[in-house]
């Protein structure tokens, strides 16, 4: 057993001192640590704590990393398990962390610091030009939050930290109504605002494709969708490829998940808008000739060059406007399709299949956001009720 032993200081002050075996690092070197204290009890209690917590292997090593130091080896960690598109939010969200918070060391890092990170985050943490009294949304403060929760959580697993000092901090309340007041987000298109696009757009060149936005598809899955995963004969499609924007690259790739990798039926509007842009693409290929790009994709231009998410769309936008309609993105057309097809019945499995979740939980509680007039039969209901008699009942 290490010897306590009795040291006196530069300036006379006496104080008690001992090594303790904290067990052996990755490379299977010892590690040894030196417990110094005011009395021979002190030292006795801390050289018991950490040999407890190293015989049950939960000890936890003093040490110098930052915070910035150790979210570039979450990143890095991540980097194994997500596609590099979601790397990038996650990188992009912990941003603002790093610059507040990242020469903190780790295991200085308390909850206080972090619960004022995000306070300030909230009330100062992005003045937009023009617009000194601006704040950042609550949404975007909850992302950055929420990836800095996770990435605390892993250095805990990893023993860098005994705890998460993000695990309880959240966004006050009062921040929270503040934000749902002063920031009203573009609500989807209702059902009848997507049925007058949709008669909007009847003779335009990109019809199809934008069709097939509007009945549930991904922008990416969209613009990914090639003519070989299209079954004109079966009428049936599959979203087995995407491409999606990384800054101003393409990044083609697989279903982000197994459920996103999905068969389709299509329905008989569809099914005919893809057959004549397939034979109107045939007409533009013969007619330009040579200048004509051979591409796998449905998404073209006159040339055959490939569309990206962003060039559908702004071309979107430009249909909006030219219709006198309200502008809202694309990819909300998802709220508009998913909720009808909830509220007319379709079961939970085949709406989560159909919009490529594994949960319908998630998917009801993402996407299905009834509007007024979808909620009407709730009201005949209520009609019908208070109509009852009650002697009869």
């Amino acid at each position: 057993m290490a010897e306590i032993k009795k040291v006196t200081l530069k300036s006379g002050k006496t104080r008690y001192r001992t090594v303790v075996d904290a067990g052996r690092d990755e490379h299977g070197k010892r590690i040894q640590l030196t417990i110094t204290r005011d009395t021979a009890k002190e030292v006795r209690a801390e050289r018991d704590r950490i040999r407890h917590q190293r015989d049950a292997g939960s000890l936890v090593l003093p040490s110098k990393l930052t915070l910035a130091e150790w979210i570039d080896e979450w990143l890095k960690l991540k980097a194994r398990d997500i596609e590099e598109t979601t790397l990038s939010t996650y990188r992009y969200a912990l941003t603002p962390a790093r610059e507040q918070l990242g020469h903190i060391r780790v295991q200085a890092l308390t909850e206080d610091d972090v619960q004022a990170f995000v306070d300030q985050q909230v009330t100062g943490g992005r003045k937009r030009a023009g617009e000194p009294g601006s704040t950042l949304r609550v949404t975007y403060v909850n992302g950055t939050l929420q990836r800095l929760r996770e990435c605390l959580a892993r250095a805990v697993v990893r023993k860098v930290i005994v705890s998460n000092p993000a695990q309880f901090v959240k966004v006050s309340l009062a921040d929270k109504k503040r934000d749902r007041r002063e920031y009203r987000r573009e609500k989807p298109w209702g059902v009848a605002e997507v049925q007058a696009f949709i008669k909007g757009i009847e003779q335009d060149r990109l019809y199809a494709p934008l069709l097939l936005s509007l009945m549930g598809l991904r922008p990416a899955e969209v613009v990914g969708m090639r003519w070989s995963d299209i079954d004109l004969k079966l009428a049936t499609l599959e979203t087995a490829n995407t491409r999606t924007m990384l800054g101003p690259r393409v990044i083609e790739k697989d279903a982000k998940t197994e459920a996103g990798e999905r068969v389709l039926p299509l329905p008989s509007k569809a099914l005919d808008a893809l057959k004549r842009f397939r034979a109107l693409q045939a007409r533009e290929k013969l007619a330009a000739g040579e200048a004509y790009s051979e591409s796998p994709y449905v998404a073209v231009t006159e040339l055959g060059v490939p569309l990206t998410t962003r060039q559908l769309r702004d071309y979107a936008y430009r249909l909006m406007r030219k219709l006198g309609m309200r502008r809202v993105r694309l990819y909300d057309a998802r709220h508009s399709c998913l909720t009808y097809l909830a509220v007319n019945g379709v079961p939970d499995v085949v709406l989560a299949r159909w919009a490529g979740h594994t949960s319908a939980t998630f998917t009801k509680a993402k996407y299905v956001q009834p509007d007024v007039e979808q909620l009407r039969s709730a009201a005949t209901a209520w009609d019908a009720f208070h109509s009852v008699d009650t002697a009869e009942s």
